[in-house]
């Protein structure tokens, strides 16, 4: 795997969201300093649900829409259907939901040797894409 690093949905939504200004802070340190990122269509349309309907001060959509204009110039995986065969396998093969198991699989996709998020265990492996926890405490 590379230096290429995943970003999931949360990163993103907490760098928009005033309710948590801790993770706001760090999800913007990471912003601003990863490198080499992917993301996937998945976490577009995500992003783009929570922040203007799910926030206690959502985003408006044209605000929300300029972000994923900036997460359009990284890496990009589509949500095909080889993804999703992909992920209903790997969702099986270590029990994970199918939205985890099709993030896990597009960072996989996407040669990322990093994943960012909060939703799966930190320092969990899943065929050399290690999972990292940028808000767990102690970082």
């Amino acid at each position: 795997m590379s230096d290429r690093v995943f970003l999931n949905t949360n990163i993103f939504v907490y760098a928009v969201d005033n309710a948590e200004a801790d993770k706001q802070k760090l999800a913007q340190t990471v912003l601003r300093t990863t490198g080499d990122a992917a993301v996937s269509t998945q976490v577009m349309n995500e992003f783009f649900v929570v922040a203007t309907r799910k926030l206690a001060a959502p985003l408006h959509p044209d605000t929300a829409a300029a972000v994923i204009e900036e997460m359009a110039k990284l890496v990009c995986v589509p949500v095909d259907a080889d993804l999703v065969q992909s992920a209903i396998r790997a969702g099986r093969r270590w029990r994970l939901s199918h939205w985890d198991a099709l993030m896990v699989e597009a960072a996989r996709q996407a040669g990322c040797g990093r994943l960012l998020t909060e939703d799966l265990t930190h320092g969990a492996v899943y065929d050399g894409l290690r999972v990292e926890n940028p808000f767990r405490a102690g970082q």
